[in-house]
């Protein structure tokens, strides 16, 4: 049976303790998606062991950044092309949290080629 809270009670210890609540967003973005989704499941699974309240990974769009270019360097010959593509993605991953708890969340060992932004946000 589940206890009662009052609506301006938090059930969770770690808003009790008297730091500030913050609503964090970390950003990652990487080329390669394997480095992504194993730095998003590490920190979602550091977060919610810490009983913290945590959405994402949301996905967002894969940016894909093309270049076309001629295969002859003179300019003679058949016109032959050959087209290069970068793809980008990105996920987001939204906390409310302490800061001092997501410095602990965010020290773990980060995937080369994974690039993590975080940005607080007061309520």
């Amino acid at each position: 049976m589940a206890s009662y809270v009052p609506p301006g009670k938090k059930e969770s210890g770690l808003e009790d303790a008297g730091a500030q609540v913050h609503r964090i967003r970390i950003t990652l973005t990487s080329r390669n998606v394997k480095n992504l989704e194993k730095v998003c499941t590490d920190l979602k699974k550091g977060a919610v062991d810490k009983k913290l309240n945590v959405k994402g990974p949301v996905r967002l769009p894969t940016k894909k950044l093309k270049i076309t270019t001629r295969k002859a360097p003179s300019g003679e010959g058949t016109n032959t092309w050959d087209c290069f593509e970068m793809r980008i993605h990105k996920r987001l991953i939204d906390l409310h949290a302490p800061s001092d708890v997501v410095k602990q969340i965010t020290s773990i060992n980060i995937e080369p080629g994974v690039e993590v932004d975080v940005t607080i946000n007061d309520r």
